[in-house]
C-alpha cells in the first residue's frame, strides 16, 4: 500500500512532472518487471529499465491507441491509460523470457492506479484554472461606486482634515494594491484581514463614522492560507446591501477562530437582511446581479479549491441582518502562500 501511495504522489504533477521517472521505477518494482515505460499520446515520457533491443515501441503504442485496449506479445504487455474515459497514454511493461509471466489482472490494476492518479492531477489543474478565472472576474468587478465614493470622501477631507485625507489616500492606495496583486492565488488570513480593515476604514469615513467595526481574530488562524479575496467581497456586500439602506448607524463584525481542523471566519452585520430564499438564489448564481456582489464568486472559488462540502453559509432574514460563515481546512495540500 505504501508503494501505491508513493506512485500516486510521484504522478501528482502528471506524466510530464519531474517525478514521472520515479513512478516508472516504483511500478517496475511493484510488478517485478524488467522495464516499464510511461507514454502519452505523443510517445514515451518516462521509463525505467531496458526493453529488449528489438522492441518496436512505436508499434506497440500504435496498437494500444488504435484499439484502446490492452496489448500482449511476450515479452511485452501494454495497457491504455484513461482519464475521464478519454485515452491519454499507455503503460508498457517488459518481462524477460524465463521470468514469471505477468498477470494481466496485475497490469490492469496498475494501469488503473496510474489513470486515477492522472485523473486527480487533471481535476486539480481544472480546479486551479476555474479558481483563477473566477478571481480575474472578481477583480474586474471592483465597484466603480466604491472608487468614486472613496475619492469623494478623500477630497472632502483635504481642507477640513488634511491629516486624515492623507491617511485615507494611503489606505485607498493600499486597498487597490492588494486587490490587484499578482503575488499568488493564496494569502494568509492576516493579509486578507488587513485589506478588509483598510476597506472598512474607507467606508467608515464615507459614513461619517456612523458605522461601527468589530474585528476579533484568534491568533492561531492568522497564518492560515486561504484563497485571495474571500473576506473583503463579503464585507463589501454587507456594507452595500446591508448598511447603506439603513438610516441609523450600523455595525459590522469580522471574527475568526479555529474549530478543530477548520478555520472559521464569520462576517455579520445588523443591516436590512434578506429573504433566505434570495440568499440561496445568490449562492446558486441565479439571484439579482446587483444583490450578489462577489458572494456567488467567492462561494464557487471555495468549493472549487476545497471541494463541494466547503463554501459559504448565509443566515439572514428581512430586518434581522446577515451572517456569512466561511469554513475551510486549516491545512490542505497545494493551498500555500508564495
Amino acid at each position: 500500500m505504501r508503494e501505491v501511495r508513493l506512485i500516486g504522489a510521484d504522478l501528482q504533477d502528471g506524466l510530464h512532472g519531474g517525478r514521472a521517472a520515479s513512478a516508472a521505477r516504483r511500478i517496475r518494482r511493484l510488478l517485478a518487471a524488467d522495464a516499464v515505460v510511461l507514454a502519452d499520446l505523443d510517445g514515451p515520457v518516462a521509463r525505467h529499465g531496458a526493453l529488449p533491443a528489438d522492441t518496436d515501441l512505436d508499434a506497440v503504442l500504435a496498437q494500444v491507441y488504435e484499439h484502446g485496449a490492452a496489448f500482449r506479445k511476450p515479452p511485452l504487455c501494454a495497457a491504455p491509460l484513461l482519464v475521464a474515459d478519454e485515452l491519454t497514454g499507455c503503460l508498457v511493461v517488459g518481462v524477460a523470457p524465463g521470468d514469471r509471466a505477468l498477470d494481466e489482472r496485475e497490469l490492469a490494476e496498475v494501469a488503473e492506479l496510474v489513470s486515477q492518479s492522472l485523473d486527480h492531477t487533471e481535476l486539480r489543474s481544472a480546479r486551479a484554472r476555474i479558481a483563477a478565472a473566477d478571481l480575474r472576474t472578481l477583480r474586474a468587478q471592483i465597484s466603480p461606486h466604491f472608487v468614486h465614493n472613496s475619492l469623494a470622501v478623500i477630497a472632502a477631507h483635504i481642507r477640513t482634515d488634511p491629516g486624515r485625507a492623507r491617511q485615507l489616500l494611503t489606505d485607498f492606495a493600499d486597498y487597490l494594491r492588494y486587490s490587484f496583486s499578482t503575488a499568488g492565488d493564496y494569502v494568509t488570513v492576516a493579509a486578507e484581514l488587513q485589506a478588509t480593515q483598510t476597506y472598512l476604514e474607507l467606508q467608515r469615513a464615507r459614513f461619517d463614522d456612523r458605522m461601527e467595526i468589530t474585528v476579533r481574530m484568534a491568533p492561531e488562524i492568522l497564518p492560515v492560507a486561504i484563497p485571495f479575496l474571500v473576506v473583503q467581497p463579503i464585507v463589501e456586500n454587507a456594507v452595500r446591501h446591508g448598511l447603506e439602506k439603513k438610516a441609523e448607524p450600523g455595525h459590522i463584525s469580522v471574527s475568526g477562530f479555529g474549530e478543530g481542523p477548520l478555520c472559521v471566519i464569520e462576517i455579520e452585520d445588523d443591516g436590512t437582511g434578506m429573504e433566505p430564499g434570495l440568499a440561496r438564489a445568490i449562492l446558486a448564481g441565479v439571484g439579482p446581479p446587483a444583490k450578489g456582489v462577489g458572494l456567488a464568486n467567492v462561494d464557487r472559488r471555495l468549493r472549487t479549491v476545497y471541494g463541494p462540502e466547503y463554501g459559504l453559509v448565509i443566515e439572514t432574514a428581512p430586518g434581522n441582518g446577515t451572517k456569512v460563515t466561511i469554513r475551510v481546512p486549516r491545512f490542505m495540500r497545494g493551498v500555500v502562500t508564495e
